[in-house]
């Protein structure tokens, strides 16, 4: 089974950061599309998403915000303050196959300013 180009390329970033990574934090895995972003907290050991957050969530579809970076800011501070609440402050960040940049690297670093260590 030939792989697309894209999956090659995520499953490559993901190898490259499984090496590297530490036992001791969960895995951070980005998803964005042309209109929204969504981020996940999963543990790769015991294969279970944690936590989960997206632009497209009701609370975060009514704020009204036009800009894409706003919304990215948003799931972003969402996510961290839910995953202090149950306790996770170490993660690995997963970027896919986005570069990061933009959207993706705003999301990062609103994510470092909430208190999280990537």
């Amino acid at each position: 089974m030939k792989l697309t180009t894209s999956v090659r390329k995520k499953l490559r970033v993901r190898k490259k950061l499984k090496k590297s990574a530490k036992f001791d934090r969960f895995r951070l895995s980005v998803f964005r599309s042309t209109k929204n972003i969504s981020a996940q907290i999963i543990d790769d050991i015991n294969k279970v998403t944690l936590l989960s957050v997206s632009s497209i969530e009701k609370d975060i579809k009514n704020m009204n915000k036009k800009n894409k970076t706003e919304l990215s800011k948003i799931v972003a501070e969402k996510l961290a303050k839910a995953a202090q609440e149950k306790k996770i402050t170490k993660i690995y960040f997963d970027r896919g196959i986005y570069k990061y940049h933009g959207r993706v690297k705003v999301l990062a670093e609103t994510l470092r300013k909430n208190g999280m260590e990537l």
